[in-house]
């Protein structure tokens, strides 16, 4: 990846490097009694808590995005239970002048709780793509525990809500909370996907806590579409490089018309140079309906950003809810 001196063009500055660029970029556990508790009541010991250094924009967003693709989620719907031993985990990332919430996938023991260590990973772990962040700290407790109402709650020590921002970020940070635990719940089929979910925070075994000095902790959550990212390229991986063709693009949007852009530029010498080629890719459940997009490409071996964005109808050029990877296509 560019170091800071030669980021690239749309992508994130390195760490320390100032101003951010604009975005670039089953196991089943049995039921019991109908009142009392499924799945894992566990809490983690953790020792060596560190607080994360955070760079100033990564805490504080605009009051007003100006940005349609906010308001194009309407529904988040929770994933499917599976057999594989991933942890899915939500991540922030910029877009455009808004903020939205990510996800990755990471592997995991067969013994873990998948609540528990979904939120570890969330709240001690790094993305795998550079362009994402969490403002999360190391907790030295976590507990999760699941219902037969379809309630998970969570027990998170204080120490996990050091970090200071804003209003908006904070909002963010806290569903990026719930997302993971209802993603890691989902997946492990601990939970009834088909009816609602809610999450109960307590912390340090308390309700009522005010995380991160804006969101009060005092009834149960749920997830807010708001801020699911209007376009996400799941696969390629950023940073990943392939050997074999075609490149198998694969992503999650929405828009109003039912269709995406896309475009494949060349990158030289650690900076975005050329478009090599562009296109367009139509969402399956049509316009203003959240759903996966996939399609092939055949580049010649090199390496390239792979950007996937929603054409702004007011503004000819817009690219909005823009998401992109960095991608290298080797000889075979």
């Amino acid at each position: 990846m560019a170091s800071p001196s030669t980021a690239l063009p749309g992508r994130h500055g390195a760490p320390g490097s100032g101003a951010r660029r604009e975005r670039r970029a089953s196991r089943r556990f049995p039921a019991v009694d109908g009142l009392a508790i499924i799945g894992l009541s566990l809490t983690l010991a953790l020792t060596g808590c560190t607080e994360k250094i955070s760079e100033q924009d990564d805490v504080t967003m605009p009051t007003s995005t100006g940005s349609t693709a906010s308001t194009l989620v309407t529904s988040a719907p929770l994933e499917t239970a599976t057999a594989a031993q991933t942890l899915p985990v939500y991540w922030l990332g910029r877009s455009n002048d808004d903020v939205f919430l990510f996800r990755e996938f990471f592997p995991t023991a067969a013994t873990d709780d998948p609540i528990v260590a979904a939120l570890h990973t969330m709240m001690s772990a790094k993305p795998s793509d550079q362009d994402y962040f969490s403002l999360w700290n190391t907790p030295s407790r976590l507990g999760a525990s699941v219902s037969a109402k379809n309630v998970i709650t969570l027990d998170v020590s204080a120490d996990a809500f050091g970090q200071k921002m804003d209003q908006g970020i904070a909002d963010r940070s806290v569903s990026q909370l719930v997302y993971t635990a209802t993603a890691a719940a989902a997946m492990a089929g601990l939970i009834d996907a088909s009816s609602a979910v809610q999450v109960t925070v307590l912390v340090d075994g308390h309700t009522g806590f005010n995380a991160f000095g804006h969101v009060p902790l005092d009834k149960p959550l749920t997830r807010n579409p708001a801020f699911v990212a209007p376009v996400w390229i799941i696969d390629p991986a950023n940073g990943s490089t392939y050997r074999t063709l075609p490149l198998k693009v694969k992503g999650q949007g929405v828009s109003p018309t039912g269709t995406l852009a896309w475009s494949l530029s060349h990158v030289k010498g650690g900076e975005v140079s050329d478009t090599y080629m562009t296109g367009t890719v139509s969402i399956p459940q049509g316009p203003n309906e959240l759903g996966e997009f996939n399609f092939n490409l055949v580049p010649p071996p090199g390496s390239y950003q792979l950007s996937v964005y929603i054409v702004d109808p007011l503004v000819p050029g817009r690219q909005l809810g823009l998401d992109n990877k960095i991608v290298t296509i080797s000889q075979p």
